[in-house]
């Protein structure tokens, strides 16, 4: 895996293999140190943001880029803060779709 966030999603079906436990650490260690494994079926961030509008902002943002990339997050998000947890729902684990969506997710913020 490349660079993730240049990459686009590609669409998956219910054969295709989930990502290993060991294929998981490496395309973990890409992104930033955000995003950590739920279990082995999911990966999240956590994202704080000064107001209601900045964190609207944000999530507009990863709905966008869900829409290009057929690949749809959780968000959950309140007045400051936004969780995104991904899958992929096909297989019930993790795809490298996941990934790519995290790191075009990343490219939205500053560490």
């Amino acid at each position: 895996m490349s660079d993730l966030s240049q990459q686009h999603c590609q669409a998956c079906d219910s054969s295709t293999p989930a990502l290993s436990a060991e294929q998981t650490e490496s395309a973990l260690s890409q992104l930033a140190a955000r995003w950590t494994r739920v279990n082995d079926a999911r990966i999240a961030a956590e994202f704080k943001f000064k107001n209601y509008g900045k964190t609207q902002a944000f999530v507009n943002a990863v709905a966008y880029i869900a829409h290009r990339e057929m690949h749809h997050p959780e968000i959950t998000f309140g007045y400051n803060q936004c969780r995104v947890e991904l899958t992929t729902h096909a297989i019930g684990g993790l795809s490298e779709n996941d990934f790519i969506f995290a790191a075009k997710v990343d490219r939205l913020v500053d560490d």
